[in-house]
């Protein structure tokens, strides 16, 4: 550009000087360099990122990178990569590695950024060990630290009465399967004792799959059209394979009015708040909704883009004085006074049918054990997905299944063992 550059860039541009690699100056497209085949591209175009979008030569530089059958390796953020806002649209680099430090930023959790970073390595360069935690952020990863602090050992003279009494309300025709999952995912959490509130057509396959649960069955066939509850419930989970029936919003409307403590909500029950959104106002305080970037959409609206769809959550949660649980690679934690989570653990291999019943049980099983909602949100997301990972070192994330999810939930608890 024929400016010198700040001081940082003249003590590096020195240090360069003394190796044998020759600088070569772009002051205009005529100087974009010709790159071979094969050769790694380090892109520290912008150092620590943009606040808009790269424009003029900058941009056109960014896409003849783009252009190269070249490895890409991008410092700190992929050039033209917003860390805090949306870049969709905007011209960025397409990396192939990503070298960023300390710790993560919001542009790496979203998935509209998955191509632009490639794969992500967090490196540490020694920055003061207790500086990150003096720092007063509202958006929060959940680590290991942090679960293992939720987590509550069982006292050696306790008894299944002391871990509550969950309620699965669950399942239809043809979808007894998701029912299943929760109540298994349930009891594993550590849950005293489980009933589950199914169809009639579903009663032999609870009994059969799972004989540590208690059966009670609606009064119809293929759906459940109204359920009784009472005071023995410690926690309520609700809607997994209800399936799409016109008696759902009555039954929502019943449970949430003889209901005052929080519950787990999730599936068909998130889809009936969709098209009867009066319920919202409803819902117990703290509850846990636990919806998909698609259910969200439905109960919520529409979201222009990850980032949005975030403070959108985030401003729900606080309206409804509920705990969203936005599920996501990085699953966003989104709280009623307004602070974010993430979740550190999890993997592609939990992208399938069934694996969201898991985690409507084991948020059920951890409220019937008398956890705090918050604290049961937390712990919920980090177990389900710490389970998930060791269900893909076993079976690869492309043979793994939701049940061997629940399988696994045994070594996740073991992993906050000392």
């Amino acid at each position: 550009t024929g400016k010198p550059g700040t001081e940082d860039f003249q003590t590096n541009l020195a240090r360069l000087h003394e190796t044998s690699i020759q600088p070569h100056y772009i002051h205009s497209e005529e100087n974009f360099p010709v790159v071979a085949s094969g050769t790694v591209i380090i892109d520290a175009i912008y150092g620590t990122g943009l606040n808009r979008p790269a424009e003029g030569s900058a941009a056109k530089l960014i896409k003849h990178i783009n252009a190269q059958k070249c490895a890409v390796i991008a410092i700190d953020l992929p050039s033209g990569l917003n860390p805090d806002h949306s870049s969709k649209n905007n011209t960025v680099i397409t990396a192939t590695h990503t070298l960023s430090f300390q710790c993560f930023k919001p542009a790496f959790l979203l998935p509209e950024n998955e191509d632009a970073i490639g794969q992500l390595h967090i490196l540490d360069i020694g920055l003061e060990p207790g500086y990150i935690e003096t720092l007063t952020d509202t958006d929060l990863f959940i680590s290991k630290d942090i679960a293992s602090q939720l987590f509550r050992k069982r006292k050696s003279f306790s008894h299944k009465g002391d871990y509550g009494h969950a309620a699965i309300i669950a399942g239809s025709k043809g979808m007894m399967g998701a029912a299943v999952l929760s109540a298994k995912a349930c009891l594993r959490s550590g849950a005293g004792k489980l009933t589950c509130f199914i169809p009639a057509c579903g009663c032999d396959i609870v009994q059969t799959s799972l004989p540590e649960a208690m059966v009670i069955t609606a009064a119809e066939n293929d759906y459940i059209g109204s359920v009784k509850l009472n005071a023995k419930y410690s926690a309520i989970g609700i809607g997994p394979g209800l399936g799409n029936h016109s008696a759902n919003a009555d039954l929502l409307a019943s449970v949430f009015d003889s209901t005052e403590y929080p519950m787990v909500i999730d599936a068909d029950a998130l889809n009936t708040l969709a098209t009867h959104k009066t319920l919202l106002e409803k819902i117990p305080s703290f509850s846990i909704l636990t919806p998909h970037p698609a259910e969200f959409a439905r109960v919520f609206g529409e979201s222009s883009d990850d980032y949005a769809r975030i403070e959108q959550a985030s401003a729900m949660a606080v309206k409804f004085g509920v705990i969203i649980i936005l599920k996501g690679h990085y699953t966003l934690v989104a709280m009623p006074g307004g602070k974010k989570y993430f979740n550190s653990t999890g993997n592609a291999g939990m992208a399938k049918g069934g694996s969201g019943d898991v985690l409507t049980g084991i948020l059920t099983g951890l409220l019937s054990q008398r956890y705090p909602p918050e604290a049961a949100a937390l712990l919920g997301v980090y177990i389900h997905g710490k389970a998930g990972d060791f269900a893909a070192a076993e079976h690869s994330q492309e043979a793994m299944l939701a049940t061997d999810i629940i399988d696994c939930l045994g070594k996740a608890f073991y992993s906050f063992q000392p």
